[in-house]
């Protein structure tokens, strides 16, 4: 957004509300300050900045960092910088590699992603405004508790306001 959507999808809107999130986060590329006001209207809020965020997004999210629930640790990456050829997974991976997190959040790629490696939760949502090649829109809800992360994506067609 803007240049993908002018406002959030209904869908998503409608799909944030129903599940009652306690937070909403973002995986970068929000791409202009502007959105934030409009994530803070649904639930509290926390992000990364993405590699097409401007300055003042990185300087208020940064570009990474760890989420603490119920005991379990986040990481919370755009996952773009694979640069020596890694996939946008991999990268984001090994951006908490040794970090003790039990799961890693990230963007990028648009592609939802989920998988367990070593025993961590990687997880895309997806986008909910740019699904570039992908069928459907989507975004993802992840629910932690007593001491368990679950993570599961929803999918929708249009991403009319």
């Amino acid at each position: 957004m803007p240049r993908m959507a002018k406002a959030l999808p209904r869908a998503l809107v409608e799909g944030l509300r129903a599940h009652a999130i306690d937070l909403l986060v973002h995986c970068g590329d929000m791409v202009s300050e502007s959105v934030v006001p409009l994530f803070e209207k649904i639930a509290p809020f926390d992000a990364v900045a993405g590699n097409n965020d401007p300055q003042a997004l990185v300087r208020r999210f940064s570009r990474r960092k760890i989420l603490e629930f119920e005991g379990l640790r986040v990481g919370l990456v755009h996952g773009d910088g694979g640069r020596s050829g890694l996939k946008t997974p991999d990268h984001a991976f090994g951006q908490f590699r040794n970090s003790g997190v039990h799961a890693v959040l990230f963007g990028h790629s648009h592609i939802p992603y989920r998988a367990i490696r070593s025993g961590v939760l990687l997880f895309n949502p997806g986008s909910p405004t740019d699904k570039r090649l992908n069928p459907r829109y989507s975004y993802g809800i992840v629910r932690i508790s007593d001491a368990t992360i679950q993570a599961r994506h929803y999918y929708y067609w249009s991403k009319s306001p």
